[in-house]
């Protein structure tokens, strides 16, 4: 199908983008990558009357570190994300989720920033945010601030950001000398996951002294299985592994469509819980 008739603008600063975000309020959308917006367009299941490509704005993109933090820009492409040796080293989960996700041309042209702010909750990257600690960065009219992962995902496809805000960079810990692993079921290659787990582990002496798990596809919004977290502590074994990982679909609300039913996603996030976990403590 052909998009709905629309403006275009493509600015060259991040004040120039957010001073068009603020003009036209709740009627305009911002381009990234495209991967999830053109689609939309194309079906006319959105009908913006302004498109901000923000592709030529060069401050949106690379990796750097502050101190404890690696900052990544959000216009970042996901190969750049899955390849930059910063992210490999010191968010080795990022750059694992982010290798899985659709396939090489997808991640050639979309973004970290622009999955993030699309907000599927059947995207592998929210997830990751929120196993990560991640803090998201919006600027607006008023000026910067920071939203942790956790409050950024607010429903099916909506965010904290404003109609005037521009997502500028995700703010990621270090998690230097920590396991980590992204587990996901998907239906046939390239498609979105019927559920994912995203497991970071720090160990003590042979035991997990610490799990984040990081849940996709299990409710409106992505989740973190914070019983089965709590249970994985002082972990040893593949036993106790198994066992913590019984409580992870709880208080999930995952949704039934033609790919899964809510019983069966639940089965998903016990048995791949088990499996990244077992990843990324080493003991598989």
């Amino acid at each position: 199908m052909i998009p709905a008739a629309f403006d275009y603008a493509r600015p060259t600063a991040v004040d120039e983008a957010v001073r068009l975000l603020a003009d036209a309020g709740e009627d305009a959308k911002v381009l990234a990558g495209g991967q999830s917006l053109l689609p939309l367009l194309r079906l006319r299941l959105a009908f913006p009357e302004l498109v901000v490509d923000v592709g030529r704005i060069p401050d949106l993109r690379g990796v750097r570190e502050e101190g404890d933090t690696l900052v990544i820009g959000a216009l970042t492409t996901q190969h750049a994300v899955v390849h930059d040796p910063l992210v490999r080293r010191y968010a080795g989960l990022l750059a694992a989720a982010t290798a899985t996700v659709a396939d090489p041309a997808v991640r050639h042209r979309g973004t970290l920033g622009g999955s993030l702010a699309h907000a599927d909750p059947a995207g592998d990257l929210p997830a990751v945010a929120l196993a990560l600690d991640a803090e998201l960065v919006a600027a607006g009219p008023g000026g910067r601030r920071s939203i942790p992962a956790r409050e950024f995902f607010v429903d099916y496809l909506q965010t904290a950001l404003g109609p005037d805000e521009l997502l500028v960079e995700v703010r990621v810990p270090k998690k230097e000398g920590w396991g980590f692993h992204y587990e996901k079921f998907h239906q046939v290659a390239q498609s979105y996951a019927v559920v994912g787990v995203a497991a970071l582990v720090r160990s003590d002496d042979g035991h997990i002294a610490e799990a984040r798990v990081g849940l996709t596809n299990m409710g409106a919004v992505p989740l973190r299985a914070t019983a089965a977290e709590q249970a994985l502590s002082g972990a040893g074994d593949a036993a106790a592994v198994a066992l913590a990982a019984r409580s992870a679909a709880e208080g999930t609300r995952p949704s039934r469509d033609i790919g899964a039913s809510p019983e069966y996603r639940a089965h998903l996030a016990r048995v791949l819980t088990r499996r990244a976990v077992l990843a990324a403590a080493g003991m598989g």
